[in-house]
């Protein structure tokens, strides 16, 4: 079975893209398929280059198995928790490894 989407431009009126010109992508929609490392794959097999890191979020890079088995662990566990009125372990965790590894001051996260 194929994970790819096949869509035609009639099925994308639902979603808005913000920062697009939303009538000529639907003319000619661009779509990303999957992703590894530095790289995302096309529904046409091109690859492109990540030089936005997935708006920052994948800076160690897409798909890497030691961070794809962390995500999964943990979601196992916990997958969210708000930070309003509420907390988590890990959360505080990760906080102090941050300050930790940050320069003298920079002591919040």
């Amino acid at each position: 079975m194929s994970n790819r989407l096949k869509v035609t431009p009639n099925d994308l009126s639902a979603f808005w893209m913000p920062f697009t010109a939303n009538r000529q992508f639907k003319q000619a929609p661009r779509m990303m398929v999957s992703a590894k490392d530095m790289h995302y794959t096309t529904s046409d097999g091109r690859t492109v280059l990540d030089g936005t890191a997935g708006l920052w979020c994948v800076n160690a890079g897409h798909c890497r198995p030691k961070i794809t088995e962390a995500i999964q662990s943990q979601a196992a566990e916990l997958d969210y928790a708000p930070a309003f009125q509420m907390g988590h372990p890990i959360v505080f965790e990760l906080a102090n490894r941050l300050v930790d590894l940050a320069p003298e001051g920079m002591d919040h996260v």
